[in-house]
């Protein structure tokens, strides 16, 4: 203590002598010593800093005494000093998530094709998240709602449902063993998939995964695997929607990655009216899950259409469809009220918002076509 005491008098030699004086301020001398405590247990504070504060030299003696007895004690000193280090570390992990959140930058959402034309500003008595809606009743061609129909906008896997057209009606069978390479990779939106380079999966798993989960890898395998290659698998895409009068449509590959790849709600209307006929890819589109074998493993593949699950819905034929350019796209040939309907909802924006359109949709139609009241309709 001696040698502390002349450390001490030889800084209380150089301390300011008008610094104010806590004592001065009417505080006794125990309440002295527990703020000179609490500034050198919590805050670390120095004995010149203290002095600024006009607490004794003696005082702050006694301070650093007792907390150094205090520390020899089991438990005390060192749950004070955990608890101390446990408040600067909170205090130090808000103040650094308070700066990373104010370096976040907004990225502002790419504009789809449609919301770029226009497209959504036009009403609709639904007042529907897609910009393009379209009801079709398949026997009798009437049309029970319209909403841009004639837009040509990209279209996203909806593509798929031409893949597996091609894919069928080119007669290939379907137990034969496809592998998935590098040259199925995607080039176009550099999207992740879980077929690996090197499985090997039958044409017929290959369609499935195409239909049910959108599996770009599959689709894209199944179109390189074609007679002649990808180039003349895409030109028999387009000759098939050219047959079928879809005059709107135009493919550049199988998979609907491309924003390329466009097409309208009343070409598509004439494609799923001839896929809903293929009992083989009515199947497929509307199976809920699948467990496929992949390498040594059993993987879980589910559909991407939630409406499969839902008892209110009787659905022959389905597709789901999104990249940023499309928006969420929904088409479907479904049972209601007794018709064959078909469905399209195309360039929805919001997450589930097609699913969102197809819900009013079908409690608009369940009200109005016992009734066989007007359609209504939205031009541009």
């Amino acid at each position: 203590m001696p040698a502390f005491e002349a450390c001490c008098k030889a800084k209380e030699s150089v301390a300011d002598p008008g610094a104010p004086s806590v004592l001065k301020q009417g505080k006794s001398s125990l309440e002295v010593f527990h703020l000179s405590s609490y500034l050198v247990s919590v805050f670390g504070v120095t004995y010149t800093a203290v002095q600024l504060l006009g607490i004794p030299l003696k005082t702050f003696a006694a301070v650093l005494l007792s907390l150094s007895l205090l520390t020899a004690l089991p438990g005390v000193a060192t749950a004070g000093t955990a608890d101390t280090k446990s408040k600067a570390k909170a205090s130090s992990t808000r103040k650094v998530k308070s700066v990373v959140l104010r370096k976040q930058a907004v990225v502002p959402a790419v504009p789809t094709f449609g919301q770029t034309a226009g497209l959504h500003e036009v009403d609709d008595p639904l007042a529907l998240k897609s910009s393009v809606a379209y009801v079709l009743d398949q026997n009798t061609n009437e049309v029970l709602f319209s909403k841009n129909p004639q837009a040509v906008l990209p279209i996203a896997s909806i593509t798929k449902l031409m893949t597996a057209l091609v894919v069928v009606e080119a007669g290939l069978p379907m137990d034969e063993k496809l592998t998935v390479t590098e040259e199925d990779r995607d080039t176009e939106k550099s999207t992740g998939s879980r077929l690996a380079f090197g499985t090997t999966l039958t044409r017929g798993d290959m369609l499935h995964l195409a239909l049910m989960s959108s599996e770009n890898r599959a689709s894209h395998a199944l179109g390189r695997n074609y007679p002649g290659g990808l180039d003349a698998f895409v030109t028999a895409m387009n000759a098939k929607a050219q047959s079928l009068g879809m005059a709107d449509t135009h493919y550049v590959e199988p998979t609907g990655l491309s924003s390329r790849n466009q097409s309208s709600a009343s070409d598509l209307a004439k494609l799923v009216n001839v896929t809903s006929q293929v009992p083989l890819l009515r199947d497929l589109s509307t199976s809920r899950e699948a467990r496929v074998a992949l390498g040594r493993r059993l993987v879980q593949f589910r559909s991407t259409n939630g409406l499969l699950s839902n008892p209110l819905w009787d659905i022959g034929l389905q597709k789901t469809g999104f990249i940023n350019e499309a928006g969420k796209c929904l088409v479907m040939q479904a049972r209601m009220a007794g018709r064959q309907l078909i469905m399209e909802f195309l360039d929805s924006s919001g997450r589930a918002s097609r699913i969102a359109d197809a819900e009013r949709m079908r409690k608009w139609l369940a009200s109005t076509l016992p009734g066989e009241a007007a359609a209504p309709s939205a031009k541009l």
